[in-house]
């Protein structure tokens, strides 16, 4: 494994050829997957070709997303879980998005050897990718770096949220399967009420068994769990304890996984979330580019005019705005 943002800064823009950088990458060659991402990240003009050359090799990884609160231990699960998988023989991505500076929008823990049990790895991939003040746990470019771990053939991707509590809920949008830890002596019974968390999980995982309460925590989450409703036949999301930095329990938890893949295969809802997810990617990338075109609408005199009137009380916000759409698409 090398670290994919030291890799990417390889070669000079003007010199990529995508049909090679693709075939590298499905090769397993790191620097590729690493200089894929980066055009992904950087909104490169090549974007779109990347996206069309990878589309026929997509649609195989396994996605799990991994959230829960700051201190619960995201990062070291990470860890032994890609140990736990690699015992299996399985390749791994993962995808860390980290809180990003206010100053260079770069992530604030992106530069960290992460996970160095695999750094010598050449089966594992390690990508660290800042939020750029993105909501939601994760950043803007994650689907379509997602994408890029999936074409170069990774046969599990993680993708480790930032860690922001209750607002960070997209991961579910985004993965196969959402893990959702917890830990003792953190307001866990808190947590656990925290409605977009509760109903986001298909695993949860009381992480740092080994210390008093995580029996208390395991309690009330189930307690809360069985208060939701949930129809006949839906997955019931178990809850397994774990002590990551030992590595112990970590096996129950991927058999967990395993058991959730395949009722999600057996019950047509894996077609169903990649759908969705498929759904919501065409919907981001269309918004993004409306908001690209309206950028310049604040230098737009007519604005200004249809603030006047409004103020004045000759119009109203929305007879204003429609009149401004209708300015674009004339």
């Amino acid at each position: 494994m090398r670290d994919g943002r030291r890799a990417a800064g390889s070669g000079r823009r003007g010199e990529v050829k995508v049909p090679d950088l693709v075939e590298r990458a499905r090769a397993g060659e790191a620097r590729a997957v690493a200089r894929l991402i980066s055009l992904v990240e950087d909104e490169s003009p090549l974007l779109r070709e990347v996206m069309a050359a990878l589309a026929p090799h997509t649609g195989n990884a396994q996605v799990i997303g991994i959230t829960g609160s700051p201190g619960v231990g995201k990062s070291t699960s990470t860890n032994a879980l890609v140990t736990e998988l690699r015992r299996q023989g399985k390749r791994v991505g993962v995808l860390a998005v980290d809180p990003s500076s206010p100053f260079s929008g770069g992530a604030l823990l992106g530069d960290r050897v992460r996970m160095q049990d695999h750094a010598l790895d050449r089966d594992v991939y390690i990508r660290s990718m800042a939020s750029r003040g993105h909501l939601g746990g994760l950043s803007w470019s994650t689907p379509q770096a997602l994408r890029v771990l999936d074409a170069a053939g990774c046969d599990v991707i993680l993708i480790e949220t930032v860690g922001v509590g209750q607002s960070e809920v997209e991961i579910a949008g985004l993965a196969d399967t959402t893990m959702v830890l917890l830990a003792p002596g953190m307001g866990d019974g808190i947590q656990a009420a925290k409605a977009g968390i509760l109903e986001i999980g298909d695993l949860y995982v009381v992480n740092k068994a080994d210390r008093d309460g995580a029996d208390q925590v395991r309690r009330d989450l189930r307690s809360m769990l069985q208060l939701g409703e949930r129809p006949e036949g839906s997955w019931r999301p178990p809850i397994v304890k774990t002590v990551a930095q030992k590595g112990e329990g970590l096996d129950e938890v991927v058999a967990e996984i395993d058991k959730h893949h395949e009722w999600l295969a057996s019950s047509g809802e894996l077609d169903k979330r990649r759908t969705r997810r498929a759904r919501d990617e065409i919907e981001a990338i269309a918004v993004t580019a409306l908001r690209q075109r309206w950028g310049d609408v604040h230098g737009r005199s007519e604005l200004d005019e249809l603030a006047t009137a409004v103020v004045a009380g000759e119009s109203d916000p929305y007879a204003a705005a429609d009149t401004l759409l209708d300015s674009f698409t004339d």
